[in-house]
């Protein structure tokens, strides 16, 4: 069985594969995928032997909404992390953000966070990030299919992105800050799609309990 849920915002997305695993009595559950904790939206789910096809699904385009706050920056790059920096913002109009995304399109090389679960030497980066050590990483190529400028005010960029797994939204939105003569961070990120999976057709957690058990009964 695959399902998609609409991920809630405040639990990390093994929260929802072990709440799945409880109301269902699954023991085999996997993702396709994951969301950080401040972030929501689609996460897909396989229960079972469905599980062998998350692989698929996880390499699927995946589109996001996301909200970035300019002047300031945080140790994870988005609002559950400490404020880490201040700078000046500079002048500018939607026309130099739109000249920016575009610089942002295509193939680009992407420098993954520290605060994330990408192995380096065997361990995971956001175990060292919390004990405050950074080590060099090696840049990654990703694919920015689209990215569109929805407002600019009140110093925060809101805008949509189209991008191929493994890109790192909380970083696009720190370099698109940098490109700008500035830092910034996400104080906002919605998963809108992953692939044919959209968040308008998702379940939430207290209705995919619902369903589990009209199925069950």
């Amino acid at each position: 069985m695959i399902v998609a849920v609409n991920k809630p915002k405040g639990i990390t997305s093994f929260d929802v594969v072990k709440y799945v695993r409880k109301e269902t009595g699954v023991k085999k559950v996997g993702h396709a995928g994951t969301l950080d904790p401040f972030a929501e939206g689609v996460l897909v789910l396989g229960l079972g032997p469905s599980t062998k096809e998350l692989t698929s699904v996880s390499h699927e385009q995946k589109e996001y909404h996301a909200w970035l706050q300019l002047g300031k920056t945080t140790n994870t790059l988005d609002s559950d992390g400490e404020i880490t920096n201040e700078k000046q913002i500079p002048e500018f109009d939607d026309m130099k953000i739109a000249d920016v995304f575009k610089s942002f399109t295509g193939v680009i090389p992407q420098i993954p966070p520290m605060f994330s679960a990408k192995k380096m030497n065997g361990v995971r980066l956001y175990k060292l990030a919390r004990k405050n050590i950074e080590i060099e990483r090696e840049p990654v190529k990703v694919h920015i299919y689209k990215l569109d400028l929805i407002s600019f005010e009140n110093n925060v960029i809101e805008f949509t992105v189209v991008c191929s797994r493994g890109t790192y939204i909380r970083q696009l939105g720190a370099d698109i800050s940098e490109a700008l003569g500035t830092v910034g961070y996400l104080i906002k990120l919605v998963r809108l799609s992953v692939g044919n999976y959209k968040i308008n057709e998702c379940l939430n957690l207290s209705e995919f309990k619902e369903q589990w058990k009209s199925i069950e009964s």
